[in-house]
């Protein structure tokens, strides 16, 4: 798909779809809840869909209305029809790992499995941890499956018969959703849990994200910083209505295009007051010299008359490193985007593949173990943009597109992990 630059300065007013992460954390909670739930504003895309259709493969009734974007989960307090399923989740990480600890509450025999790229994304920290609480995951030794750096990858098999409970502990700097995922089961286990972290924890506003959503529906965990975590029996209530905050992931290329094309873009349907660390990205276009206005429920960009490069640490919103890596080229001086080692382990490596797009475009860039850093450039070359399956780099490199003439993004379907309509939404630019 070719890109058609923007001659003119931006003035636009945009949505972006319900947030990913909200949604795939609403409906797990929905069906460990004994009752009905209706959730509003819910996101339907790829990741959402292999969730979905998970829960209807383990007997969950789901009522699902794409046009109204809603979904209506009837939970059954933490009990799990199917004694037996065969689970296929695509490329979606979150539910890889929420399924993971989920299928541990059953009774009976679960295996989980996934597209290619899944089988080379490690959850071996979470069968582990799980493991000290009493759980039997087993990678399956007649397929495909593979160790990455020592670490159990799908297909595994879950041999479940209730989560005993006890004490615990994981490593924070692989995938926050390990931690996200024990927490969210953690109150159906037969005894109280605690968790203890053994090293810093990254992506840190998503556990606060699912520490918030669990509160919305009344279960409240103690806790000492994100070091120590303890659990107590209990039980997540139904809501009769929990609307699904707009994308602030899908939000940041919005953000991003004005930094990039000058003028003002508002994005709808979200607040500084989100709950997803993702919003902080706006920090960070404020570092570069972009001005920020928050509403009630909007916020708008409007670009610098002349970018400022950073060095800013985005361990804590990795998913962002993409939108400001095509930003990067178009300051007045050097970016260093740090502490996204975990980025590596995403959909594709995420900081290897943004390195050798932008090296594509003519871009001299740095690859740091951590991140990279990106040097100013004043005219691109034409290329065709490797995606590597991964929305996020599709996303991300059509931004230069409505700058620099020349550029095409292929597989831009991939888009549909998490935004099915991105690009009529860019195109409304």
């Amino acid at each position: 798909m070719k890109i058609n630059p923007i001659s003119h300065p931006l003035n636009a007013t945009v949505r972006v779809p319900g947030s990913k992460s909200l949604t795939n954390r609403a409906l797990l909670i929905a069906s460990l809840a004994n009752g009905t739930t209706h959730l509003t504003n819910a996101l339907f895309s790829d990741d959402s869909r292999y969730f979905t259709k998970a829960l209807q493969t383990l007997g969950f009734n789901l009522q699902l209305d794409e046009v109204n974007h809603t979904m209506t989960v009837t939970g059954l307090g933490g009990k799990i029809p199917a004694t037996k399923a065969e689970l296929f989740i695509g490329n979606a990480g979150t539910a890889a790992r929420f399924l993971s600890a989920f299928l541990t509450l059953g009774t009976g025999e679960y295996i989980l499995d996934g597209e290619p790229r899944m089988r080379e994304r490690p959850i071996g920290d979470l069968v582990e941890s799980l493991a000290q609480l009493g759980c039997d995951i087993q990678p399956v030794q007649n397929a495909e499956s593979r160790m990455q750096n020592g670490q159990i990858c799908p297909p595994v098999k879950i041999n479940a018969s209730g989560l005993c409970g006890g004490k615990t502990r994981i490593a924070g700097d692989i995938s926050s959703q390990f931690l996200s995922a024990l927490l969210m089961v953690a109150p159906y286990a037969q005894s109280e849990i605690e968790i203890t972290l053994t090293t810093d924890l990254n992506s840190k506003p998503y556990v606060d994200m699912t520490i918030a959503i669990m509160k919305d529906f009344g279960v409240e965990i103690e806790r000492q910083g994100y070091e120590c975590f303890i659990i107590h029996p209990s039980f997540f209530f139904p809501l009769s209505s929990y609307s699904i905050e707009s994308d602030a992931s899908a939000a940041s290329y919005f953000f991003a295009a004005p930094a990039i094309c000058g003028g003002t873009v508002r994005v709808e349907n979200i607040s500084r007051k989100s709950v997803q660390g993702d919003i902080a990205f706006l920090d960070v276009l404020k570092q570069m010299g972009c001005q920020v206005t928050e509403g009630e429920n909007f916020i708008e960009v409007t670009g610098a008359e002349s970018l400022i490069g950073v060095d800013v640490d985005m361990r804590d919103i990795p998913d962002t490193a993409q939108s400001l890596a095509v930003i990067a080229p178009f300051a007045s001086s050097p970016t260093r985007i740090r502490g996204v080692a975990s980025a590596r382990v995403k959909e594709t490596d995420r900081v290897h593949a943004t390195c050798v797009e932008l090296a594509r475009l003519g871009v001299r860039v740095e690859e740091h173990e951590d991140g990279m850093t990106i040097h100013p450039v004043e005219k691109m070359r034409a290329a065709s943009i490797q995606t590597y399956n991964d929305h996020r780099m599709a996303m991300a490199f059509s931004l230069i597109g409505l700058r620099f003439d020349g550029v095409t993004i292929e597989n831009p379907s991939c888009v549909s992990k998490t935004f099915p309509n991105f690009f009529e939404v860019l195109d409304s630019l």
